[in-house]
């Protein structure tokens, strides 16, 4: 993990892994939307509204996984002190918030025909909203403070508080009584939904990946060249 504490040495793996990360998005997107809009059938109960399944679920997914990446970079960065980990963690938080807005518009869009209601204050409805109010505590909390240090450190307490959230997100369906489906791919005894649809499910997923992971890789460069740059200039003042 060390390896790449060098910001030269991580610009020079991420100038390697951005043009597959184009290229693997670009053509995700592309087959993901022929297979959910063309290929896919449509749903016997839910009928052609199930497509916004192609983007709702992925959404989620990113959503959580996001804030993964967020959580563990603050881990890192207040335990090992790794000098790129806080930056990891300030660029995920954009595009998991993105990622969860995502998710709660098209859940929304998606339970009117299929509920009668935009919204219902169930657990797993809830526990997404208090998720992307984690994400835009934490990048409030980066800009209010003038010392970088001291607000990623701060906002990385925030992000390590708000995992608790994770498993109620993921369990909530099963804890309580809701109108949100049961999981219907992630389960341990294999997923039930049709495989007419898994599989345009998964390609958006990869998608979905392939765009944080370009968007991500990408946020992290300004991020350290912006630091470069504002160091240099500071050596600039002080000779």
């Amino acid at each position: 993990m060390h390896r790449f504490a060098n910001p030269a040495r991580f610009n020079r793996l991420a100038d390697r892994i951005l043009p597959f990360a184009g290229v693997l998005t670009v053509f995700a997107f592309v087959a993901g939307l022929y297979l959910a809009l063309v290929a896919s059938p449509a749903d016997y109960q839910q009928g052609e509204s199930v497509r916004i399944m192609y983007v709702h679920v992925p959404a989620a997914w990113m959503a959580v996984f996001a804030y993964v990446v967020m959580a563990g970079a603050s881990f890192t960065a207040l335990v090992w002190r790794h000098p790129l980990a806080l930056i990891a963690g300030r660029a995920a938080a954009p595009i998991g918030a993105v990622f969860t807005a995502l998710a709660l518009i098209s859940g929304a869009l998606w339970g009117k025909p299929m509920w009668g209601t935009y919204w219902v204050w169930d657990g797993r409805l809830t526990s997404v909203l208090i998720l992307f109010f984690l994400y835009l505590g934490y990048m409030a909390l980066w800009s209010a403070f003038e010392d970088e240090d001291k607000a990623g450190r701060a906002a990385a307490v925030l992000a390590l508080v708000g995992v608790v959230n994770l498993p109620v997100i993921k369990f909530s369906v099963d804890w309580w009584n809701t109108l949100h489906q049961p999981a219907s791919v992630m389960r341990l005894d294999g997923p039930t939904i049709h495989a007419d649809m898994l599989w345009p499910l998964l390609v958006m997923a990869l998608a979905f990946m392939g765009y944080f992971t370009l968007v991500f890789l990408w946020r992290m460069k300004l991020e350290v060249d912006r630091r470069k740059l504002a160091a240099f200039r500071l050596a600039d003042q002080v000779t």
